[in-house]
């Protein structure tokens, strides 16, 4: 054994140095592993790895787990073992714990199964993947576990072929960024380290041939920036994504021609590192994959790995492979290929980790069942209704639902279903390991590049063997059930459909396993034939897995998606067929939830007019959820409140409309809409995230406009407004790209936006003045001021009146009614001529209530607020005076901070040069009053 640290604290990345021992190479190249092993109890392998080898991070599969009760010992157990071989720092312990059909955990007593991501995204409420994250988050880190290696963050561009299957959100990226970014919270809240995956995607892949070849990727950069990377880019940008796995599949375009993702510069360092500003630790695909042994050879593998930028190389089991690594990685280094100082920078991450996930009196005394056993209940309740309310009756045409409406007492019923492999970690799992029992089939070149750990046992029909069971005790009737093939329709299924009034076809994924869709369409043909004859034969297809085995199949008149065929995924089926769960309420994800919705009939709610004493609280629990939906895209609503909206101006006529649940007070909805000096203004619309898609956003804008219409002297609308400035346009970034074209659909002519920016100085304390900048002033001639009251106000008044909008003016008139916490800085030039004017105002101002953003950052912050500059040729330097003079208000004011609000179209460049940075981006659209008004009583259907 090598001698112990001589402490753990020295160890930690944010010290000037690290522990001595990590000088040692062995060392340090054992903090850039992650490997696992074959077997459910400390092997010599592994024990190996950690003392011999200094490995400091383990990966744990189904394979090493029998029970939340062994999960915990053998955790334990690990890290003992590395405490004693002197690990300056605990190991990372990382596991798969996906839900739906992939957990490697399980314990019926003690773990809890969860649906899929598709499944929870079926349900429609992003919160709720918060919600089973951080609960399945906290019971594997209960047993020690603390970096869970998800979320998945693939979009499904080509859905209805790609293995990856329920295991992705789905095929809309914004919705799968929504969801993965609720999920991130999840796992932060419960205390773990989270591994996004699978990076650049593997949603949408092309399977060229042998099991030696990888699957590849044939978008272009350009493609996948603008859907595969989105939630990528955006898990990225809420800082709260600890790990990224990268993955093994080829990338083959115009600009790129990749072998491995994983073995890439142009993928790690470039990529994800300087594109998308990716700082935490990068994890590789396992190596141990037989396409890069015969091509590279593992030795080399790692090598180009730790090159490309990779700080955990993954060996999945093989413990001549994983020595064959770390010899690799030796020689890569004795070549001169791997630094020193490379190494020491995946080290530094790796650590830097660590630090923020576990420690050792956490990882040596994790708490087991003792913990599970309090959470049970609750996540049992929280399981049951996730799974009821991921159910999808996508089409019921004939109104076959519930069965006891349409089936008579002593009716039978038939049930098919196909022969499907058990999840790896599930109770007939276990049965059918423990008894032998199954057959086995040779997976697909998909199984076996997508499943590559999980077992090859055949189920035959035990898998619904059980449903079956239920449901007909559930009917206290008879049912048949029978298995088929690929050998199709045969005379037994004929008897069965012949005697059986109604038949229920399971599929899991017919579209890679094209037999089922044949035996399917087949049976419905059938069945067809027999109702022509007068003869009652119903037909109900239900989809295990993937939901698009017939999703656009209109001839299937009763379909069902389930996302996964759990034990606790069938029992709410059963729910569903007999009418417990009444009506169901999943929908299908991504682009199909829309494109089904815009065939919806037009639902019109009731729309009220705001009332503050009985809807204010409702607005502020609406606020925060649409803010938890969509962080941190719209970060600064986190301080907006009821009141924001609330300008009580004689000068500004307002307006605000809800629509609400009248027995609960919550609202669904809410607009506000302003009027001033003929401009009709729409200040902000926001409909609860679990009710989108059902019309409300559609009623509510339509009474917006309806109220703007009455107004007398209306010249122009507007989205966006700088007073109230929450919003001062549409805003204009990738997660909220749809909302423009919502508001296009919606009859707004969106072509010709006016871009308005809010900037930002985070660091004001090392801010320099930019060189030349006061010289050029001087030499221009211009000349500052500050002011404040309305007393010495009416030529800045009539500047802004003349060169600004109605609604900019108001502003000035509040501000100025401010004069202890705001002023004016006012510009003149040579002849005394004003040219140009900004508000600055302290922190915490009463104008700030109107400016969140003035409030979404820690700190002091100072505004500097809707300048305005006279349209000269020195309106450029004039603008950058104004905000230099802010600049030097604010930190008089001892702020930290300083926010620039309403920056206008091309002003952003100049004063980006002057060390502001954009926080966010708007787009305010202006229309004529006849571009919407002989739309109001006939929208097109926004989708909201």
């Amino acid at each position: 054994m090598s001698a112990k640290a001589s402490s753990s604290s020295g160890s930690h990345p944010d010290n000037g140095h690290l522990d001595p021992i990590w000088q040692q190479l062995d060392w340090a190249i054992g903090q850039t592993l992650i490997m696992g092993w074959d077997g459910t109890e400390v092997t010599p392998q592994v024990r190996s790895l950690i003392e011999d080898h200094h490995v400091g991070s383990i990966i744990l599969t189904a394979k090493n787990l029998k029970s939340a009760q062994q999960t915990t010992s053998l955790v334990q157990e690990l890290q003992t073992i590395a405490k004693n071989a002197g690990h300056p720092v605990p190991l990372l312990i990382a596991l798969d714990q996906e839900n739906g059909g992939v957990n490697s955990l399980f314990d019926e007593d003690y773990v809890c199964q969860f649906p899929s991501a598709m499944g929870v995204a079926a349900t429609g409420r992003a919160e709720l993947a918060y919600e089973i994250t951080r609960a399945t988050a906290m019971e594997i880190s209960a047993c020690g576990v603390n970096l869970m290696l998800g979320p998945v963050l693939d979009v499904l561009n080509n859905a209805r072929y790609q293995p990856l299957g329920v295991r992705a959100t789905g095929d809309d990226p914004q919705e799968v960024s929504q969801y993965g970014l609720a999920a991130l919270r999840g796992i932060r809240d419960a205390g773990m380290a989270s591994c996004g995956k699978h990076f650049p995607s593997y949603g949408n892949l092309d399977f060229l041939g042998s099991n030696l070849d990888v699957p590849i990727i044939t978008q272009t950069l350009e493609e996948l920036s603008l859907s595969a990377l989105v939630p990528f880019r955006n898990a990225v940008a809420s800082g709260q994504l600890d790990a990224m796995f990268v993955g093994g599949c080829g990338i083959s375009n115009p600009s790129m021609n990749v072998s491995h993702a994983c073995l890439s510069d142009q993928v790690v360092d470039h990529l994800l590192r300087s594109e998308l500003g990716f700082q935490g630790v990068a994890i590789s695909e396992c190596l141990e994959m037989e396409a890069l042994s015969q091509d590279l050879g593992v030795q080399n593998g790692v090598v180009m790995a730790l090159e490309a930028g990779c700080d955990l190389i993954l060996l999945c089991r093989a413990m001549d492979i994983q020595l064959e690594a770390i010899k690799g990685l030796k020689l890569g280094h004795e070549n001169g290929i791997i630094t020193k100082e490379r190494i020491f920078t995946s080290l530094r991450r790796v650590l830097k980790l660590k630090a923020t996930c576990t420690s050792w009196s956490k990882a040596l005394n994790p708490p087991g069942i003792s913990l599970l056993s309090q959470l049970h209940t609750s996540h049992l309740k929280l399981s049951k209704k996730a799974y009821d309310d991921s159910i999808t009756v996508l089409r019921d045409k004939e109104k076959l639902l519930p069965l006891g409406s349409s089936m008579h007492p002593g009716e039978e019923l038939l049930l098919l279903t196909p022969l499907v492999k058990p999840l790896p970690a599930s109770a007939m799992t276990k049965a059918l390991l423990s008894s032998k029992g199954g057959s086995s089939n040779a997976p697909t070149n998909h199984d076996m590049w997508s499943h590559r750990e999980r077992g090859s046992i055949m189920s035959g029909e035990g898998v619904f063997r059980e449903f079956g069971k239920n449901l007909a005790r559930f009917r206290n009737e008879k049912l048949l059930h029978t298995s088929y093939t690929a050998n199709g329709v045969r005379p037994v299924h004929e008897n069965l459909i012949n005697r059986a009034s109604c038949i229920v076809i399971v599929t899991a994924d017919a579209n890679r396993n094209l037999y089922q869709a044949g035996f399917t369409k087949h049976v419905d043909m059938m069945c067809s034939m027999h109702k022509s004859r007068g003869n009652k034969k119903q037909l109900i297809v239900v989809a295990v897995s993937s939901p698009y085995d017939f999703a656009m199949d209109k001839s299937i008149g009763t379909y069902i998606c389930t996302f996964d065929f759990t034990e606790n995924a069938m029992s709410a089926l059963l729910r569903v067929l007999v009418g417990e769960v009444d009506p169901p309420v999943g929908s299908m994800p991504g682009t199909l939830r829309k494109s089904k919705r815009v065939l919806k009939s037009r639902q019109h709610w009731l729309v009220e007019e705001y009332d503050r004493s009985r809807d204010a609280t409702g607005l502020g629990d609406l606020l925060r959820a649409v803010h938890r939906a969509t962080a941190p895209d719209l970060e600064f609503l986190k301080t907006t409140t009821a009141a924001s909206f609330e300008l009580n101006s004689s000068a500004i006529k307002e307006a605000h409309f809800v629509v609400r649940n009248s027995s609960t007070q919550a609202l669904y909805g809410f607009v506000a809409t302003y009027y001033t000096a003929g401009v009709g203004m729409l200040g902000a619309i926001f409909v609860d995230p679990t009710k989108r898609n059902v019309s409300i956003g559609r009623s509510l804008h339509r009474r917006a406009l309806k109220s703007l219409d009455r107004q007398k002297g209306l010249k122009k609308v507007q989205i966006g407004m700088p007073f109230p400035g929450v919003f001062l346009g549409i805003p204009s970034n990738l997660e909220l790209s749809t909302v423009k074209e919502w508001f296009g659909n919606s009859g707004w002519d969106t072509q010709l936006p006016r871009r308005l920016t809010n900037m930002i100085i985070a660091d004001l304390a090392n801010w320099l003045i930019p060189e030349g900048l006061l010289q050029n002033i001087q030499r221009a001639s211009l000349a500052f001021d500050l002011i404040h009251g309305l007393e010495n106000a009416d030529s800045v008044l009539q500047h802004v009146r003349t060169n600004a909008s109605p609604e900019v003016l108001e502003l000035y008139k509040h501000a100025l009614n401010e004069s202890k916490s705001c002023g004016i800085v006012r510009a003149k030039d040579s002849a005394g001529i004003l040219i140009g004017t900004v508000i600055i105002c302290r922190q915490n101002c009463a104008l700030a209530t109107y400016i969140p953003s003035l409030l979404s950052h820690a700190g002091n912050v100072g505004g500097i607020i809707a300048p305005v500059v006279s349209p000269t040729p020195q309106s450029t330097l004039v603008l950058e005076g104004l905000a230099l003079m802010g600049v030097r208000q604010c930190k008089s004011y001892k702020s930290s901070r300083v926010l620039l609000s309403w920056v206008v179209d091309d002003a952003c460049e100049p004063m980006r040069l002057m060390g502001f940075e954009t926080l966010q981006v708007f787009e305010e659209i202006t229309n004529s009053p006849e571009v919407y008004v002989p739309h109001v009583d006939g929208w097109v259907d926004a989708n909201r």
